[in-house]
Order: structure tokens, then sequence, then C-alpha cells
């Protein structure tokens, strides 16, 4: 886990600075995207309608997926599943619908996702004797077919995953944030052995974190969630959060570890290798179109969109200048078919004035825009524009498949604004800590008293739950203040590091303190 303070110091200086546009000086182009310092919920809303990504439903709570938002879950899918299948992971599809009946049998479960279930209660025009739940997410399905097909060792593990929507009934909604039905995919897996099982966890939490922050452009923190935030049913459930352009965290995928519960409640044994019945141990985990939503509130801005290039339907835009003019229409034909050989590319020659389709691709988040006019043929060169700053740069056109995969890199690279975290943080909380010491006056900890390695481990783990809940709450509470972060944190921190007597933290000696940042640096 990573040091949280450096971690949103280093965001959040290169959110600010990103603020400052380059753009002639600061005009906007878009004038239907409500700025995100004036209210970011309405900059957020607008963006989802004017860049097309989606369009309000006459049924209430839900949204219609337009083209180009489904094109961007559509490249969010392929990459994700790529992922999931060089693991050993196999796409299934369940019924839509639950019986009352198959709910109930996982009390925990049921009780969890009660509120937002959504009932079938009729079939044609007669009612149904158990009704039917439509699916909120499909544990019970899975587990009702594994009870079915699992019958030895030699069958497991089965990994399983599934590309659908869900129904959960929301009472506020918002697009691809929350909304009654959404779109995601559940993995849901068995195993012999619990051990099995918890790193299959840890792995799908990792594979979330990776595919964040090396396609996404999203850094993200990874933790475990407080036993009451957990997830209905499980033993264990960790999250991975990622912070949005107004400070707050956005829970953005999850993996569940249900230890052999499951199994239990819906009979699903096998034959194990000393010839017993014995209950596997099983997993779930999810990701949904809630990414879309943090995409647009990670990386966006006055203008629009600002897609990064593993997920943008198009990565570069071709917009002629003068297309009425002999020749340069057949040009940018000419152009769209030697680069979609290696590139997403989309080529407009809609009537539209030249401005206009800037500002419409600036919307939509184009990482690359390249505009070819009658000088540009005649000098053999076009122009490239960046959509993250708007620079402009004259490339001529042989050099184009060595330019535009050069300049994606770069996009790629300025996007992932939390690279100077893996370099920097110790750095940063290491200030953080040193000049808010005298802040910390009256925080004071006491920790038992324990020399032994073993008393050690007993002591953490008597105080594990309130030692994740202050952990995680405090990164996830104060993410744009790292001082209240080491304020909330240090006193359980030092309980777990400092043994044998009543410590106040403001009296600490600047070894002791070092000593505690390299210690935090370790945990989380």
């Amino acid at each position: 886990m990573r040091t949280a303070g450096g971690f949103f110091v280093c965001l959040w200086r290169e959110r600010k600075r990103r603020g400052v546009k380059t753009m002639s000086q600061n005009k906007k182009m878009v004038e239907a995207i409500t700025p995100i310092n004036e209210d970011f919920t309405q900059w957020y809303t607008d963006i989802c309608l004017k860049a097309e990504l989606v369009d309000y439903s006459t049924v209430k709570g839900c949204v219609i997926l337009r083209p180009y938002g489904y094109a961007i879950w559509e490249n969010i899918m392929h990459l994700l599943d790529a992922r999931f299948k060089a693991t050993g992971h196999e796409n299934v599809a369940m019924p839509l619908f639950i019986p009352e009946s198959l709910l109930q049998k996982e009390k925990d479960h049921v009780e969890g996702f009660a509120p937002e279930v959504a009932w079938v209660t009729m079939g044609g025009s007669e009612p149904l004797e158990d009704r039917l739940c439509v699916r909120p997410t499909s544990e019970t399905l899975f587990c009702d077919h594994f009870a079915h097909v699992l019958h030895s060792y030699r069958d497991l593990p089965m990994k399983y995953n599934q590309w659908c929507s869900v129904v959960r009934w929301e009472k506020t909604t918002r697009p691809f944030l929350r909304t009654r039905e959404f779109w995601w995919q559940e993995g849901h897996t068995i195993h012999e052995t619990a051990q099995e099982a918890i790193e299959e966890t840890e792995q799908q939490l990792e594979t979330y974190a990776d595919f964040c922050e090396n396609e996404l452009n999203i850094p993200v923190l990874k933790g475990k969630k407080t036993d009451k935030e957990k997830f209905a049913g499980a033993e264990a459930t960790y999250t991975i959060e990622a912070m949005m352009h107004d400070g707050k965290a956005l829970q953005s995928g999850t993996s569940h570890y249900f230890g052999d519960g499951f199994s239990r409640a819906f009979g699903v044994q096998f034959t194990g290798r000393d010839n017993t019945l014995q209950y596997p141990f099983q997993t779930s985990w999810g990701m949904s179109t809630r990414l879309i939503g943090a995409i647009i509130m990670t990386h966006g801005d006055d203008e629009g969109l600002i897609l990064p290039p593993a997920i943008a339907p198009y990565q570069v835009v071709i917009v002629p200048v003068a297309a009425h003019k002999p020749g340069v229409l057949e040009k940018a034909e000419e152009l769209r078919a030697r680069l979609s050989k290696f590139v997403r590319v989309k080529l407009d020659d809609s009537e539209n004035s030249p401005g206009w389709k800037f500002a419409q691709w600036e919307m939509k988040g184009v990482p690359l825009r390249l505009e070819i006019g009658p000088k540009d043929i005649e000098n053999g060169q076009c122009v490239l524009v960046r959509r993250d700053n708007r620079e402009k740069a004259f490339t001529k056109l042989e050099d184009l498949e060595a330019a535009i995969p050069a300049l994606l890199a770069v996009v790629f690279a300025i996007l992932l604004v939390s690279m100077p975290l893996y370099q920097n943080v110790q750095k940063q909380l290491d200030q953080v800590l040193l000049t808010t010491r005298e802040n910390l006056l009256g925080i004071r900890v006491v920790r038992a008293f324990a020399r032994q390695e073993e008393e050690k481990d007993r002591f953490r783990q008597e105080t594990d739950g309130l030692y994740q809940k202050q952990i995680f709450v405090g990164k996830i509470s104060a993410l744009l203040n790292p001082l209240t972060y080491v304020i909330i944190n240090l006193g359980i921190i030092a309980v777990l590091y400092f043994g044998g007597r009543q410590v106040d933290a403001g009296n600490l000696s600047q070894g002791e303190v070092i000593a505690l940042i390299n210690y935090m640096s370790q945990i989380l």
C-alpha cells in the first residue's frame, strides 16, 4: 500500500498546474459546459450529455449509453477481458432473474441487497408463486450453478467472468456513477483451498489497480474495507479508490473473499483428495461503467473530456481545412486509410466549419487532432494538436508513422499525473511530518509493552480493525489535507510502533519521527 500524504500533494499540485490553460488565454471554446470551478456537479453532467456519452431515458433513474459512450466501454471491456483470460478466466452468461427462494439462502447477502432489489411479481397476466429478483449481482446464481457442476477437486479451480447489466433501485442517480441499471463485469471463482481463494482476491485487486494506472491513467489507492462497509456475505472486501478533480475519492473496483460461507449456504461440495466431501472457497470481483465517470472526473477540463489513448474510440481525428478546395478531402481520406493501420482514426468530412469541429472533438476528448489544408499539402506537412494541452506541431506527412505513436505516448505520460509519486512520495511525506511536528502536540498514544515478535503479531491482530479503519478512513476523508491525514493516523500508527510507555507524540525526537516515517512507508 502506498503512502497517501505525498501522493495527494503531488496529485493536487499537478491538477492545479493543469488548470492554467495554454489556450488563448483561457478563452472558452465550448460555452455549453459549466466551468469546473463554478459547479463541479453540473460540469460533470454537462460533459456526459454534451460529449454524447449518454442520454436520459424515460425510465426513471436509467440512462442510454450513446455510441460514443459505449465505444469507450467496449475498449475498457476488451482490455480487461484480455487480462482476465491471460489469468485463466472464462466468460459465461447467467440468467437475468433470480428466484426469491434462491436469494434467501444466504441471510447476510439478501439483507444487504433487499433495499435495492427490483421484483417481478407477474408472468404475463398470472401472479408468480416465487417472486423473481432482477439481478443486483449474481453470487446466488453462480453458487446454484457450481452446486450442479462441481464434483471433484479435479474440477477446481473454476474461474468465471460475466459481462452484463444489473439493476439496483437507487434513490439518487447520476450518469455512470449511480444509476438503477448499469453495465459491469462480475468475476466469480471457487477454489480448493482458502489460500488459493485469498490469492485470487488479491490478484484481481492488483489487476484492477494496474489497469486503472496503466491504461486509464488514473492513480488509485488500494485498501481493505471495514466490516461495516464490506460486501454483504463476504469475509473481506478490498477496494481501489481513485481521486477526482474535486478532491473526493471514487470507489472504482472491488474484490471480495467469501471463505466457504456461500458454499455452505448453497450446498456446494466436492470430493477432496482424501475422498471426503469438502466445501470450496469462493471469491467475486467487479468493475463497472463507473470507470467512465472516473475518467471524466480525473482528466476532464472546462472544454470537456480528455481521454486516455488506450480507451479513446478515436485516437486521432482528421479535420480538413478549406475542404471545398481541390485535393483536400482526397488527401484527408488518403491519410485516414494510412493511419487506420496503426491507430483508431476518424475523418470528419461533415459540412461543419473547422472551428466547430475543433471544439466538438476537443469536447469529446480525442487525444490528437490532425489538421490538413491546401498549404499543408503543398508543403508536405500537417498540423498535429494534442488535446491535453492544445500544443501544435507541424509534422512532415512522411513522418506520421513515427510521430503519432510518439505523441500518444507523451499524452499517456502526462495524463498519468501520479508518476512523481513513485519517485518522491517518501520525500513528500517526510516533509509533511517534519514541518508539522508542532501541530502534533497533545496527541497521546499508548501501546502495550511487547518486545517479542509473537507478542507484536498478537497485538497487531487485536488492533487490526481499528488500524484498518483509521488508516483507510484517514486516507479517504482527508485527501486534500495531508496534515489532517497525519493527525488522524499518527496515533494508531505509533500505537503499533512504540512500546513500553505512554508517549506524547508532540515530544517525539527527530530520530523517532524519522523512524515513524519509515514505518509508515512500510505499512501503508
